[in-house]
């Protein structure tokens, strides 16, 4: 019942929606080249254990460095832009990622993983919370809403990663897919920021 009506308060505000779908997009692209990356290496370029169980690990420790990174960013020319840069560095590391074939390649973009991962995730939260209406209390249900969508961005994105590696016979071009996700949230993103400035400039 809460969601339901936080998703028709989302739907009277043409900001957050133009938000939550540029999330949606980029969550499917984001969560689905995390979960997959080990299973990408293994079925690909046949690496083993001995190489992606450190490479997850180099995932996660380089990803605090990202969030610190991107938050410094972040308040040189606010979140929006500083999301935009992340969408687009995850569109580059996908592109990059269709064309790897060693270990140091691998574990290169892993780290490059790492950065980006923990500052699209650290804004896209950030930047919502800031969205929400002035004249709310319900905080709960609204970041309730927004990890519903999360999740429904992680499904979605593992099923068509899937669907396309079934329909071509290789992973690899369910990672260069992965940049269409990328694309369409940088898309929103783009929109939502066309909106705030014209209101910028109305409200001034």
């Amino acid at each position: 019942r809460e969601l339901r009506v936080v998703f028709g308060r989302v739907r009277k505000s043409f900001k957050l929606r133009l938000f939550l779908n540029g999330f949606f997009f980029m969550m499917m692209g984001v969560l689905t080249t995390m979960f997959m990356a080990a299973t990408y290496g293994e079925k690909e370029m046949g690496l083993k254990e001995d190489v992606l169980i450190p490479t997850i690990l180099v995932i996660q420790l380089v990803g605090m460095l990202g969030a610190w990174m991107f938050a410094r960013i972040s308040e040189k020319i606010g979140n929006i832009w500083a999301l935009i840069i992340t969408i687009i560095s995850w569109t580059l590391i996908c592109i990059g990622a269709y064309f790897i074939s060693n270990t140091i390649q691998f574990v290169t973009a892993a780290f490059f993983i790492g950065i980006v991962m923990g500052g699209s995730q650290a804004l896209a939260r950030s930047t919502y919370t800031k969205m929400l209406p002035d004249d709310t209390t319900d905080h709960t249900s609204y970041v309730s809403f927004y990890d519903v969508m999360e999740k429904l961005a992680t499904v979605a994105g593992t099923f068509s990663f899937g669907v396309i590696e079934a329909l071509t016979g290789s992973m690899r071009f369910s990672v260069l897919a992965i940049t269409v996700f990328f694309l369409l949230s940088l898309f929103f993103m783009l929109l939502l920021l066309r909106r705030i400035r014209i209101e910028a400039k109305t409200s001034g």
